[in-house]
């Protein structure tokens, strides 16, 4: 079970445990999907449209922008920004996992709203996610910046991005886009627990499982969770991704045309002018590829270290 369960207190888990736990499933997770999340950032940064007919702008596909990456960069271009990315999902993870566990037992001791735990599931997932957020978001910065460059690169390592982000701009270059990721991430994550649980405890009925820990019906319940919540929020994710790599034009240049925003309103008025409403969806379908992927073993790893770490406590 994602969240604190009274019924069961054995597999209650510390908050430590809670944290490796969650530290472990963003891990195995990320070295899964960054190649997706590499094509998506590409695309979500593509001002020209992204179509196979008008073949304007360098990708307009999801194989073609494969082969085109894989021919130009090589295979290790899907996992440029790697180390940062990996860095993000584990301290992400562990602090979503940790703040989620925490509050849900808060709200089970300390109010009389327990009983409501579809939307326990959501206003609790959606805090715990802007909790992970605002600790990681410099985190995330620097991944979408390597995972946008092209060749030469313009950063050489994790080391010599930060020194010459914070030169050039500060600390806060390091916090672009993060207005857009907490408006988006509260009801994107608090939607993921809150489909998440609802599928669960739909198929646990219909299978009659006492305890299908680690089974694929949770894979798949994480996965549509992923794809419901990732569709109703994608816009916003977009936007953070543009503001993210301002001030960093000369890396996009090979990849066509770029545009340089002075802020949320500003970076929606000119997409919403310049591209249209299907601008605020480009890359929504190796997004929606990721979600599914990303969502579901997410959930699927976290529930089985769980399971492995309360059964740890149980044999000490």
């Amino acid at each position: 079970m994602v969240g604190y369960d009274p019924d069961n207190q054995r597999k209650v888990l510390p908050p430590e445990k809670a944290a490796l736990a969650g530290s472990l499933s963003g891990m195995v997770t990320r070295a899964m999907i960054s190649p997706l999340d590499v094509i998506k950032i590409r695309f979500q940064l593509q001002i020209e449209k992204l179509s196979s007919q008008s073949k304007q702008g360098k990708y307009w596909g999801l194989w073609q922008a494969s082969c085109r990456i894989l021919s130009e960069e090589g295979t290790t271009a899907f996992w440029k920004g790697h180390v940062p990315a990996q860095l993000l999902s584990i301290c992400y993870g562990a602090v979503q996992f940790t703040s989620f566990e925490l509050l849900t037992e808060l709200v089970h001791n300390g109010t009389t709203y327990h009983s409501q735990m579809p939307a326990v599931h959501f206003v609790c997932g959606g805090l715990s996610a802007c909790c992970a957020t605002v600790a990681c978001q410099p985190l995330d910065t620097l991944r979408t910046r390597f995972a946008a460059q092209g060749e030469p690169r313009v950063y050489r390592s994790l080391r010599h991005a930060t020194s010459t982000m914070y030169r050039k701009g500060g600390v806060l270059t390091f916090y672009r886009g993060l207005a857009p990721t907490v408006v988006a991430i509260f009801p994107y994550a608090g939607l993921q627990f809150f489909f998440y649980n609802i599928l669960k405890d739909i198929l646990l009925v219909q299978s009659k499982e006492a305890n299908p820990t680690g089974s694929f019906r949770k894979l798949l319940c994480g996965s549509c969770a992923g794809i419901i919540s990732k569709t109703i929020t994608y816009p916003f994710d977009l936007i953070k991704k543009r503001l993210q790599v301002g001030g960093f034009e000369e890396a996009r240049a090979p990849f066509g045309q770029v545009r340089s925003y002075q802020g949320l309103v500003d970076c929606m008025v000119r997409i919403a002018r310049e591209e249209g409403p299907q601008g605020f969806f480009k890359g929504l379908s190796p997004s929606l590829v990721k979600a599914a992927l990303s969502t579901g073993f997410t959930f699927f790893w976290y529930e089985l270290f769980c399971g492995l770490l309360s059964n740890q406590n149980g044999k000490q």
